[in-house]
């Protein structure tokens, strides 16, 4: 059976006031699922790995396969339970602790 390739994307959210980790991944989830459907979405295999409310930052894990429509979908988001929202990718990783040394260390 073949290995799948996992990518970890660092996301940046500007919104008034800090969001609930559910909401942030279930935002995500309906973006995806709007754009590419159901199968679409089980495809891209999305997990929130980390969120941090106080420098509101985000881990999120999908698959090397829908990564590009991951990316995609994040651009579609606006608002996130009634409050608007801008999501930016900072950067993207094949390991969390690549994603964390190289890349939300320089961000700071």
């Amino acid at each position: 059976m073949k290995r799948v390739k996992r990518r970890y994307l660092a996301l940046q959210i500007e919104s008034t006031s800090a969001l609930h980790p559910r909401e942030l991944i279930d935002a995500i989830w309906l973006a995806v699922s709007k754009l590419y459907g159901e199968y679409g979405a089980s495809k891209t295999n999305l997990s929130l790995i980390d969120y941090n409310s106080e420098t509101n930052r985000a881990i999120v894990r999908t698959t090397l396969i829908s990564l590009n429509q991951v990316r995609a979908s994040l651009t579609t988001i606006t608002s996130i339970a009634e409050q608007q929202v801008s999501l930016h990718v900072l950067g993207i990783s094949g390991t969390i602790k690549a994603l964390n040394n190289n890349i939300l260390k320089k961000t700071l």
